[in-house]
């Protein structure tokens, strides 16, 4: 069974990308369906054993390199409860995609081919949730991202479509060398790539320094903080965001499968992985902190102002894996497993339920020209109520136990970080509540703006599509109540040793002490969250409020234009793309253009290189050849030249370390010439 949850989803890769032509495209659809569908049963079983009953299983497979004791690559597989946690959440929401995807994408007649592609996805995400080492994960890693760059360019023939997966894989590549330098400084430390080997022996190792540039650093604050790099562009952290939105080209069962519930958390998985590692890396935890809030901040600012609903959406992905993010720089390891655990499936409800109204408004996505589905598509509106209730963590739904205990761990803390990302966090929820209540409204309650013949013709969408939205609504209400005690509640064995989260040295416990803080601080998330849904409500519903604060607030020229100012800084995404362009992107291709192919590839290479070296042996040979002049007394002076010359070395005071070499091969070469000439003179018979 264990081995099936690995390979099953790459047998189904390989029958539909290989045999679609045989099989067909309901063939395909069909297999990878059902094959993706047994392996998230096996999961399920997986975890009942492994997580609930507590029995880790541990699957040697083969091993790759094996130098003597130095160097020893044994590739296997690893299923403890925080693989078994991220298995159901990747197969469950990766089967029904796939059925979601056989409706979705019904007519395309490259349907096998993509099919193929979500499967070859899910068996790299396994493979890199169930690795028993770094190796084995980085080609996990690794494949997912050739993937997504596959499944967003998978319409390749729109150009924005082929910018964007090239976006993907830039982005991500930058993440990735950094990654590489973690595990090059892993192995150095450790001499191995293996989890229990490294995790049992970092406690010793603690104290140990590097030389990184010519630096003594340590250890294990660099290998902490060049991990945490590879996630930032894996998951989507400032700096290596931009990819995200742009990803949204892609079709939406892709958005829904890699860019919300599963890939771009295997940053995230990473650093939970490798707490052992993080935890005695004190520095490397304020700066995860730091970034991880800045990212629910400005990505949830971002999505305030966006009017793609699928880019709504994935400005919410990347500003909730900021909350997961500040949550492992809190040594809150098992509240980021638990947030990324339930926001997995009401991510996937919004991305599938977007997907179900393009597909009913013939595929348009401007919420500008929506609106008045609510009579048209009830179903995926109530779906979508759902997946945004919990979004905005309302009371009682999966977000609301897992978004609200990083905020309260936070505030119990008691430290400057923590207090930092409760504040901007509990704000970043405040604007989370604002867009998803915007994102509802526009979508569904406004009045209708977009195309009557559109408008007559949705409807809602085939069994294949509103199942998938109907189970995904089921955990994003009850998922987190369910596991609520198990993964994260006081004493719980649950995780046992699969994450390490140190002790405090100064004897409290920020569980009890987030358990303690009172009620009002508790509920103040809530209270923001909600505030920032009537605020919505206020703003594109009750119109008359709206123009009163209009009439009262904005007169001023001077607001007004603030007002403006800081909705066009918030539409053009705080002008990042902008930085990237004009002071990286341009500058190095300028640089590339008229420096290093114009200066060194055309210039110095070509005049050392093969070019230049060819242009002067042809050269130098015709000037050779010159010498064959056919006159005795030139042969005869080159003769004695050579010989005078000879004879001078030969007698000459001249100390040469490496004389007698030297001298041998001067032998032979005048020997050679001599030769040459002599044969010069020999007559030739030029009869027939």
């Amino acid at each position: 069974m264990y081995y099936l949850i690995l390979f099953l989803p790459l047998l189904s890769a390989v029958i539909a990308g290989l045999g679609g032509r045989f099989i067909g495209t309901k063939g395909a659809g069909i297999i990878t369906t059902i094959c993706i569908m047994i392996t998230s049963l096996f999961s399920w079983i997986a975890f009942y054993e492994v997580g609930i009953n507590m029995s880790p299983v541990y699957i040697p497979l083969w091993k790759w390199i094996n130098v003597g004791t130095y160097l020893d690559m044994s590739l296997g597989l690893m299923y403890d409860s925080l693989t078994v946690t991220m298995l159901i959440l990747v197969t469950t929401v990766s089967s029904l995609v796939h059925l979601y995807s056989i409706s979705y994408m019904d007519g395309d007649p490259h349907l096998p081919r993509f099919m193929s592609y979500l499967s070859l996805f899910t068996f790299s995400m396994v493979m890199l949730v169930t690795a028993d080492s770094y190796l084995l994960c980085v080609w996990g890693w690794e494949s997912v991202g050739i993937c997504s760059y596959l499944l967003i360019n998978f319409w390749y023939t729109r150009i924005q479509a082929n910018k964007s997966a090239i976006k993907a894989m830039v982005m991500n590549r930058v993440g990735d060398m950094t990654l590489f330098l973690g595990m090059f400084a892993i192995f150095v430390v450790f001499n191995t790539l293996d989890y229990s080997t490294i995790f049992s022996s970092t406690y010793k190792l603690s104290d140990y320094t590097i030389i990184f540039f010519n630096y003594e650093i340590h250890a294990l604050t660099l290998i902490s903080i060049l991990l945490f790099l590879g996630a930032v562009g894996k998951s989507a952290q400032l700096g290596l965001h931009t990819w995200l939105p742009d990803a949204m080209e892609g079709p939406t069962p892709v958005s829904a499968l890699i860019h919300a519930a599963t890939m771009v958390t295997a940053g995230v998985f990473l650093l939970i992985r490798s707490s052992p590692i993080i935890e005695y890396a004190p520095k490397a935890l304020v700066i995860i902190t730091i970034v991880g809030t800045l990212t629910a901040l400005f990505a949830a600012s971002i999505g305030l102002v966006q009017n793609d609903i699928k880019k709504v959406i994935a400005y919410s992905t990347c500003s909730q894996l900021g909350y997961m993010v500040l949550a492992c720089g809190l040594s809150n390891y098992n509240v980021a497993l638990f947030h990324l655990f339930t926001h997995g499936f009401f991510k996937a409800l919004l991305f599938l339920g977007a997907g179900s109204v393009i597909h009913a408004m013939g595929d348009e996505q401007d919420m500008r020209k929506l609106g008045g589905l609510i009579k048209r598509i009830p179903y995926t509106y109530s779906m979508m109520l759902i997946g945004s209730l919990s979004l905005m963590g309302f009371p009682f739904l999966a977000g609301f136990y897992s978004k609200d205990a990083i905020l309260e761990l936070a505030y119990g803390k008691y430290t400057i970080d923590g207090t930092f990302a409760h504040l901007l966090g509990t704000l970043a929820a405040g604007m989370t509540a604002y867009y998803s209540i915007r994102l509802i409204y526009m979508t569904f309650l406004s009045d209708t703006n977009g195309s009557q013949m559109n408008y007559k013709n949705s409807h809602e969408s085939p069994w294949q599509m509103t199942l998938p939205l109907f189970i995904l609504s089921i955990g994003s209400i009850f998922f987190g109540y369910i596991f609520k005690d198990a993964i994260i509640g006081i004493g719980s064995p649950f995780l046992g040793n699969a994450i390490f989260i140190k002790p405090n040295l100064n004897g409290g416990d920020v569980f009890i002490d987030a358990e303690h803080i009172d009620i009002f601080t508790k509920w103040i998330p809530v209270i923001i969250s909600i505030s920032g849904a009537l605020l919505s409500l206020i703003i594109y519903h009750f119109n008359f409020v709206y123009n009163i604060l209009v009439n009262i607030f904005i007169t001023d020229n001077f607001i007004n234009n603030f007002i403006r100012k800081v909705y066009t800084f918030l539409n053009n995404k705080w002008h990042i793309d902008q930085i990237y362009n004009n002071f990286i992107a341009r500058p190095l291709l300028n640089f590339g253009h008229n420096t290093t192919y114009k200066t060194f590839d055309r210039g110095w290479i070509e005049i050392f290189g093969p070019f230049g070296i060819s242009k002067s042996i042809s050269y130098i040979t015709k000037n050779f050849s010159a010498l064959q002049s056919g006159f005795i007394y030139n042969y005869a002076f080159t003769i004695f030249l050579s010989v005078t010359l000879y004879i001078t070395f030969i007698n000459s005071n001249i100390d040469l370390s490496l004389s007698t070499y030297f001298i041998n091969y001067l032998n032979l070469l005048l020997t050679l010439i001599l030769i040459r000439f002599v044969f010069t003179f020999l007559p030739v018979n030029k009869s027939i």
